[in-house]
């Protein structure tokens, strides 16, 4: 039996633990950070394995399948938090197959079937390790919703001296099991925008008497909308998404500072860069019209924008060479760039790689529902093909020795 014929039986045989583990994972859904109940099931899988693993601060795992001959260093990674959203009882057209424990937290971005993958992935690669050179690392990264778990991860896997890594991120504005391997950005770079108009409080029988820093945070919307009409390069994206502002508790009392915050996103870093600038000039020149002054959040400047998620050149053409041979015809397909962001783009920053993107829509069924909602679900299907692509990946790069 060659290598692909392999592959196959071997995931088809974990199929249903696949399933059982996301299943499992769904119930108990935890935020950034918080992912207690998540790790000790994670380790109690990993420990089954035999295989040495390292817990990192506080709560991702690297667990290493070496072989035992010189080769590459190929790291898998899953994220593995949740999101604060109560879960609905259906998806967009029926009863769950699964449903969170945990009441007003839930799965709502898919991490519960990346985990599952990669978990499906440690089961099958050791049964392949007498025809590969090299090693794997299997790597479990919390707080990826807040970007709370990736450095501390990949700080430690320094020592390890990575040479290719892989990533999926399940996708409701794809076809439901179709999958793009695709070169280039893939998902957005971001800025996080946060400004703090301050004025002068008083009545609001008065307002002469005071300088309402209201009214400078609604000038500057406007402003920045016409800002970006006009300054945003020909050609370039950058969306504009504020979506929380906040002023006062009471009708007749003007209050001393109005606060609004929001992010861009991007796939031109430079572009981004420029949007984060302009975002602080426009707020601090119409805070002066007002009498007002602005500060700025922490991470509202050029220096802390993130850059995009993009796929290495060669990387993804392997991909799209070899994940063929162990998936039906047609599932590697080419899909437009998601405008949501993710910390694997520091992973991909650091070492070549493919961040790809699984298809989990079918309306019909009842999958298809936006990331972060509280309908968004998938098939379990589904599973299968991302534990097969990644075991798949893996084995190409440790077979080239």
């Amino acid at each position: 039996m060659n290598l692909n014929e392999q592959i196959k039986k071997l995931v088809e045989e974990q199929e249903q633990y696949i399933i059982d583990c996301r299943h499992k994972l769904h119930a108990i859904p935890e935020v950034c950070s918080k992912e207690v109940k998540t790790k000790a099931f994670l380790m109690e899988e990993i420990k089954k394995s035999g295989l040495p693993y390292e817990e990192v601060p506080t709560n991702s795992i690297i667990v290493k399948l070496d072989t035992g001959r010189p080769g590459k260093v190929v790291a898998l990674r899953a994220d593995i938090d949740g999101l604060p959203v109560k879960e609905s009882d259906e998806n967009l057209t029926r009863p769950r197959a699964c449903k969170s424990e945990h009441d007003g937290y839930c799965h709502a971005c898919g991490h519960d079937a990346h985990m599952a993958m990669l978990l499906g992935a440690l089961k099958v690669l050791p049964q392949l390790k007498d025809q590969l050179s090299g090693t794997v690392l299997f790597c479990f990264e919390e707080g990826e919703e807040q970007g709370t778990g990736v450095d501390a991860l990949l700080a430690a896997l320094e020592k390890y001296h990575v040479d290719r890594c892989w990533g999926i991120h399940v996708y409701a504005d794809l076809a439901e099991n179709k999958m793009s391997v695709d070169a280039g950005p893939r998902m957005a770079g971001s800025a996080v925008t946060t400004a703090t108009f301050k004025g002068k409080g008083g009545h609001g029988s008065r307002p002469d008497m005071a300088r309402n820093p209201v009214f400078a945070a609604a000038a500057f919307l406007n402003n920045l909308s016409m800002v970006f009409g006009q300054k945003i390069t020909a050609g370039q994206t950058v969306t504009l998404g504020i979506t929380m502002v906040h002023a006062g508790e009471a009708s007749n009392v003007i209050a001393d500072t109005a606060e609004l915050s929001g992010s861009f996103r991007f796939f031109d870093g430079e572009e981004g860069k420029k949007a984060v600038r302009l975002f602080r000039k426009t707020a601090e020149e119409t805070a002066a019209i007002f009498g007002c002054t602005v500060e700025f959040g922490p991470r509202t400047t050029p220096e802390a924008v993130g850059f995009p998620v993009i796929n290495d050149a060669a990387a993804a053409a392997l991909a799209q060479r070899v994940l063929p041979e162990v998936l039906p015809e047609g599932t590697i397909v080419s899909c437009e760039p998601w405008y949501a962001s993710e910390s694997f783009r520091k992973w991909l920053a650091k070492y070549p790689g493919v961040f790809a993107f699984l298809g989990i829509k079918n309306e019909e069924e009842g999958f298809g529902a936006l990331h972060h909602n509280e309908k968004f679900d998938l098939n379990d299907k589904v599973l299968k093909t991302g534990a097969l692509a990644t075991v798949r990946y893996a084995a190409e790069w440790l077979i080239q020795e």
